[in-house]
């Protein structure tokens, strides 16, 4: 159990890892949008188009990432006053009856969506869009896939505190600037 909560980890780590340079390109593409159009009067359609799709791979396959390192908004109006073990409970409490059913409707839910979408290779309805909207709207069923990998790592860490010891150890190797 411990490796494979150690490994789920490391996943979610990595993919963190590799999702936040996406702001980066996010960063170059608005500014290629910018000049393009106020210094040659030139549309960009395309470059817009994955601004935006480099946004929504940052949220949607960070989700998972942002939670491990304890970066989501937290209600601890009550629980900050309880034993850990009550902390714990209420922990596997959320992810049990919160996330995992949530995160099991949203893949429900998205993939005739996203099905259909890949039926017909879905592309931009603009002249000079991306021809890849079926890849975005995947993201629609990583999200919920990725939180629930982590959803049973977590779940693992309230039950094996060597876990938590060597997921705080990655943690301080990791610099947040914010």
């Amino acid at each position: 159990m411990l490796r494979t909560v150690l490994f789920l980890d490391a996943l979610t780590r990595h993919t963190g890892r590799v999702v936040r340079w996406l702001a980066l390109l996010m960063l170059a593409g608005t500014l290629t949008v910018v000049v393009l159009r106020y210094a040659f009067g030139l549309p960009a359609i395309m470059v817009q188009e994955s601004v935006l799709y480099a946004h929504a791979a940052l949220f949607m396959l960070g989700a998972a990432y942002t939670w491990q390192q304890g970066g989501h908004v937290r209600v601890d109006v009550f629980s900050r006053n309880w034993p850990q073990s009550r902390r714990l409970w209420a922990e596997r409490l959320g992810i049990l009856l919160l996330l995992i059913p949530f995160a099991l409707f949203l893949l429900w839910s998205g993939w005739s969506y996203v099905g259909n979408s890949w039926s017909i290779a879905e592309g931009s309805p603009d002249a000079g869009g991306l021809p890849f909207v079926y890849l975005l709207k995947t993201l629609l069923l990583l999200l919920p896939l990725l939180l629930l990998l982590q959803a049973v790592a977590e779940l693992g860490k309230t039950w094996l505190p060597q876990a938590q010891d060597r997921n705080d150890q990655h943690a301080d190797e990791e610099t947040h600037y914010g």
